[in-house]
Protein backbone atom coordinates (compact mmCIF):
# COMPACT_ATOMS: atom_id res chain seq x y z
CA UNK A 1 0.00 0.00 0.00
CA UNK A 2 1.31 3.47 -0.72
CA UNK A 3 2.89 4.96 2.65
CA UNK A 4 1.75 8.18 1.74
CA UNK A 5 -1.82 9.90 0.86
CA UNK A 6 -2.48 13.34 -0.55
CA UNK A 7 -3.89 15.88 1.31
CA UNK A 8 -4.95 19.50 0.19
CA UNK A 9 -4.90 23.14 2.12
CA UNK A 10 -7.65 24.66 3.00
CA UNK A 11 -6.90 26.87 4.86
CA UNK A 12 -3.24 28.42 6.97
CA UNK A 13 -4.41 30.28 10.03
CA UNK A 14 -1.28 32.62 11.39
CA UNK A 15 -1.68 33.25 14.84
CA UNK A 16 1.62 34.76 15.71
CA UNK A 17 4.58 35.09 13.48
CA UNK A 18 5.47 31.81 14.52
CA UNK A 19 2.59 30.25 15.31
CA UNK A 20 0.40 28.52 12.62
CA UNK A 21 -2.85 26.10 12.15
CA UNK A 22 -3.46 24.16 8.85
CA UNK A 23 -7.05 22.95 7.88
CA UNK A 24 -6.57 20.15 5.46
CA UNK A 25 -8.61 18.24 3.23
CA UNK A 26 -8.02 14.57 2.82
CA UNK A 27 -8.95 11.27 2.97
CA UNK A 28 -10.48 10.37 6.34
CA UNK A 29 -7.91 8.65 9.03
CA UNK A 30 -8.76 5.95 11.45
CA UNK A 31 -7.18 7.27 14.57
CA UNK A 32 -7.63 7.92 18.42
CA UNK A 33 -7.80 11.36 20.03
CA UNK A 34 -4.76 12.58 21.01
CA UNK A 35 -2.83 10.58 18.58
CA UNK A 36 -0.51 12.33 15.38
CA UNK A 37 0.34 11.27 11.92
CA UNK A 38 3.29 12.46 10.04
CA UNK A 39 3.23 15.50 7.35
CA UNK A 40 5.37 15.80 4.75
CA UNK A 41 6.25 18.10 1.49
CA UNK A 42 9.14 17.58 -1.35
CA UNK A 43 12.21 19.64 -0.58
CA UNK A 44 14.61 19.31 -3.53
CA UNK A 45 14.03 15.81 -4.40
CA UNK A 46 12.87 14.19 -1.08
CA UNK A 47 10.07 13.94 1.04
CA UNK A 48 10.35 15.55 4.29
CA UNK A 49 8.54 14.71 7.58
CA UNK A 50 7.47 15.57 10.89
CA UNK A 51 4.65 14.16 13.25
CA UNK A 52 2.04 16.73 13.98
CA UNK A 53 -0.85 15.74 16.56
CA UNK A 54 -4.37 16.48 15.19
CA UNK A 55 -6.45 18.93 16.42
CA UNK A 56 -9.61 17.70 15.16
CA UNK A 57 -11.48 14.89 17.21
CA UNK A 58 -11.93 11.76 15.00
CA UNK A 59 -14.96 11.52 12.58
CA UNK A 60 -14.20 15.54 12.00
CA UNK A 61 -13.68 17.20 9.25
CA UNK A 62 -10.88 19.09 7.45
CA UNK A 63 -8.34 17.64 9.58
CA UNK A 64 -6.20 20.43 11.61
CA UNK A 65 -2.52 20.63 12.75
CA UNK A 66 -1.07 23.35 14.96
CA UNK A 67 2.69 24.06 14.34
CA UNK A 68 5.38 26.41 15.15
CA UNK A 69 7.80 27.28 12.63
CA UNK A 70 11.62 26.14 13.38
CA UNK A 71 13.36 29.03 11.32
CA UNK A 72 16.22 26.40 10.33
CA UNK A 73 14.11 23.64 10.37
CA UNK A 74 13.18 21.67 6.70
CA UNK A 75 9.57 21.28 6.84
CA UNK A 76 7.96 23.89 9.21
CA UNK A 77 8.78 26.74 7.28
CA UNK A 78 7.46 25.36 4.20
CA UNK A 79 4.04 24.31 5.59
CA UNK A 80 4.09 27.76 7.33
CA UNK A 81 4.06 29.38 3.32
CA UNK A 82 1.78 26.82 2.05
CA UNK A 83 -1.65 28.42 0.46
CA UNK A 84 -5.08 27.28 -0.02
CA UNK A 85 -5.21 24.81 -2.68
CA UNK A 86 -1.79 23.79 -2.33
CA UNK A 87 -0.71 19.70 -1.65
CA UNK A 88 0.97 17.92 1.19
CA UNK A 89 1.35 14.41 2.14
CA UNK A 90 -0.14 12.81 5.23
CA UNK A 91 1.15 8.89 6.25
CA UNK A 92 -1.19 6.17 6.79
CA UNK A 93 -0.42 5.58 10.00
CA UNK A 94 -1.82 7.52 12.85
CA UNK A 95 0.45 6.21 15.83
CA UNK A 96 1.40 7.46 19.62
CA UNK A 97 0.30 6.30 23.09
CA UNK A 98 -1.08 9.98 24.39
CA UNK A 99 -4.64 8.75 24.19
CA UNK A 100 -6.96 7.94 27.15
CA UNK A 101 -7.48 4.53 26.57
CA UNK A 102 -4.44 4.01 27.70
CA UNK A 103 -4.80 6.05 31.29
CA UNK A 104 -6.80 4.84 33.91
CA UNK A 105 -10.08 6.56 35.63
CA UNK A 106 -10.00 8.43 38.33
CA UNK A 107 -11.71 11.87 39.97
CA UNK A 108 -9.45 14.30 37.97
CA UNK A 109 -7.50 14.44 34.74
CA UNK A 110 -5.34 16.70 34.28
CA UNK A 111 -3.68 17.95 31.06
CA UNK A 112 -0.56 19.92 30.92
CA UNK A 113 1.03 21.25 27.71
CA UNK A 114 3.42 23.98 26.93
CA UNK A 115 3.60 25.44 23.18
CA UNK A 116 1.90 23.06 20.22
CA UNK A 117 1.66 20.63 22.93
CA UNK A 118 -1.62 21.73 23.44
CA UNK A 119 -3.56 20.27 19.85
CA UNK A 120 -3.83 16.41 21.28
CA UNK A 121 -5.87 17.85 24.02
CA UNK A 122 -7.76 19.72 22.20
CA UNK A 123 -8.78 16.41 20.27
CA UNK A 124 -9.54 14.91 23.50
CA UNK A 125 -11.70 17.29 24.81
CA UNK A 126 -13.92 17.74 21.90
CA UNK A 127 -14.71 14.00 21.98
CA UNK A 128 -16.73 11.82 25.25
CA UNK A 129 -14.24 10.00 26.08
CA UNK A 130 -13.22 12.19 28.93
CA UNK A 131 -16.46 13.09 29.99
CA UNK A 132 -17.65 9.93 30.74
CA UNK A 133 -14.32 9.02 32.86
CA UNK A 134 -13.08 11.34 34.73
CA UNK A 135 -15.28 14.00 36.65
CA UNK A 136 -13.44 17.59 36.11
CA UNK A 137 -11.47 17.84 33.67
CA UNK A 138 -8.32 20.38 34.04
CA UNK A 139 -6.38 21.67 30.94
CA UNK A 140 -3.04 23.76 31.72
CA UNK A 141 -1.33 25.59 28.91
CA UNK A 142 2.03 26.90 29.56
CA UNK A 143 3.54 29.35 26.93
CA UNK A 144 6.16 32.53 27.04
CA UNK A 145 3.69 35.62 25.67
CA UNK A 146 0.04 36.17 25.32
CA UNK A 147 -0.05 35.97 21.82
CA UNK A 148 0.27 32.67 22.11
CA UNK A 149 -2.33 31.14 24.46
CA UNK A 150 -3.84 30.37 21.09
CA UNK A 151 -7.63 28.93 20.52
CA UNK A 152 -9.51 30.81 22.57
CA UNK A 153 -12.63 30.57 21.02
CA UNK A 154 -12.81 26.58 20.85
CA UNK A 155 -11.49 26.79 24.76
CA UNK A 156 -14.06 28.69 25.75
CA UNK A 157 -16.96 26.41 23.53
CA UNK A 158 -15.60 23.65 25.62
CA UNK A 159 -16.13 25.37 28.98
CA UNK A 160 -19.43 26.54 28.25
CA UNK A 161 -20.36 23.46 27.24
CA UNK A 162 -18.63 21.22 30.16
CA UNK A 163 -19.44 23.81 32.88
CA UNK A 164 -17.82 23.67 36.14
CA UNK A 165 -16.73 19.63 35.29
CA UNK A 166 -14.01 22.24 32.87
CA UNK A 167 -10.85 24.28 34.20
CA UNK A 168 -8.63 26.17 32.16
CA UNK A 169 -5.84 27.55 33.88
CA UNK A 170 -2.61 29.40 32.10
CA UNK A 171 0.67 30.37 32.49
CA UNK A 172 2.88 33.41 30.98
CA UNK A 173 6.64 32.90 31.17
CA UNK A 174 8.29 35.84 29.85
CA UNK A 175 5.48 38.98 30.77
CA UNK A 176 2.87 39.71 33.13
CA UNK A 177 -0.79 38.80 32.06
CA UNK A 178 -3.72 39.24 33.70
CA UNK A 179 -5.58 35.65 34.32
CA UNK A 180 -2.18 33.75 33.77
CA UNK A 181 0.09 32.49 36.38
CA UNK A 182 3.19 33.31 36.53
CA UNK A 183 6.46 31.06 35.66
CA UNK A 184 6.99 27.50 35.03
CA UNK A 185 4.49 24.76 35.78
CA UNK A 186 6.79 22.66 37.76
CA UNK A 187 7.43 25.25 40.26
CA UNK A 188 3.64 25.87 40.89
CA UNK A 189 2.92 22.21 41.53
CA UNK A 190 5.84 22.75 44.43
CA UNK A 191 4.65 25.76 45.48
CA UNK A 192 0.85 25.04 45.91
CA UNK A 193 -0.46 27.70 43.06
CA UNK A 194 -1.38 25.28 40.69
CA UNK A 195 -3.15 23.32 43.08
CA UNK A 196 -4.65 26.30 44.56
CA UNK A 197 -6.19 27.60 41.50
CA UNK A 198 -7.84 24.02 40.98
CA UNK A 199 -7.98 21.08 42.47
CA UNK A 200 -5.73 18.86 45.35
CA UNK A 201 -3.64 16.95 43.36
CA UNK A 202 -3.09 13.08 45.53
CA UNK A 203 -2.66 9.82 43.90
CA UNK A 204 -6.02 8.24 45.20
CA UNK A 205 -7.47 11.56 43.30
CA UNK A 206 -5.25 12.48 39.85
CA UNK A 207 -4.16 11.81 36.75
CA UNK A 208 -1.65 13.35 34.55
CA UNK A 209 -1.31 13.51 30.72
CA UNK A 210 1.76 15.91 29.67
CA UNK A 211 2.54 16.92 26.14
CA UNK A 212 5.04 19.88 25.00
CA UNK A 213 8.82 20.71 25.92
CA UNK A 214 10.85 17.75 27.40
CA UNK A 215 12.07 20.08 29.79
CA UNK A 216 8.37 20.67 31.38
CA UNK A 217 7.98 16.90 30.75
CA UNK A 218 11.05 16.22 32.69
CA UNK A 219 10.39 18.53 35.40
CA UNK A 220 6.59 18.23 36.02
CA UNK A 221 7.14 14.39 36.37
CA UNK A 222 9.63 14.95 39.03
CA UNK A 223 7.61 17.49 40.92
CA UNK A 224 4.66 15.23 41.07
CA UNK A 225 7.15 12.17 41.77
CA UNK A 226 7.46 14.26 45.34
CA UNK A 227 4.14 13.85 45.61
CA UNK A 228 3.99 10.30 45.32
CA UNK A 229 2.49 10.00 41.55
CA UNK A 230 4.65 7.89 39.77
CA UNK A 231 4.75 7.60 35.66
CA UNK A 232 1.77 4.99 34.26
CA UNK A 233 3.06 1.71 32.78
CA UNK A 234 0.29 -0.74 31.60
CA UNK A 235 2.24 -3.38 33.60
CA UNK A 236 2.54 -0.61 36.65
CA UNK A 237 -0.47 1.28 36.65
CA UNK A 238 0.46 4.81 37.50
CA UNK A 239 -0.58 8.42 37.07
CA UNK A 240 1.47 10.40 34.64
CA UNK A 241 1.18 9.59 31.13
CA UNK A 242 3.32 11.98 28.75
CA UNK A 243 4.94 12.35 24.98
CA UNK A 244 7.22 14.75 24.22
CA UNK A 245 6.59 17.08 21.47
CA UNK A 246 9.70 17.54 19.58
Amino acid sequence: MNKWLEGRVLENRHWTPALFSLRVAGPALDFEAGQFVKLALDVQGERVARPFSFVNPPGEEPLEFYGVIVPEGPLSPRLACLQPGDVLYLSTNPSGFLVLSEVPASEDLWLLATGTGLAPFLSILRTEAPWRTYGRVILVHAVRRASELVYRDMIDAIGRARGERFRYLTFVSREDHPGSLAGRIPAAIRDGRLEAAAEAIAPGRSQFMLCGNPDMVKDVTTALAERGLRRHRRRAPGHITSENFW
